[in-house]
């Protein structure tokens, strides 16, 4: 495993990290719009990786080379 993946496992992990840790709180103090705005933050991260992880997946069509060459 290369250095930038490290990294990029790292940032993911920290923010998933961090939104539990503000959910916890929320649900320690008892707070309503606390336990929503943590809950949309892991909901919001869990589908930008995944939108993410499935545009990496998906072959450019700019990167093509046509068969007549």
């Amino acid at each position: 495993m290369n250095f930038r993946a490290i990294i990029n496992r790292t940032i993911i992990l920290s923010v998933f990290a961090i939104a539990g840790y503000l959910l916890a709180r929320s649900m320690y103090y008892g707070s309503f719009l606390g336990i929503l705005l943590a809950m949309v933050a892991i909901v919001a991260w869990t589908i930008f990786l995944y939108k993410l992880s499935s545009l990496q997946a998906e072959p450019d069509p700019a990167e093509e080379v046509p068969e007549n060459y």
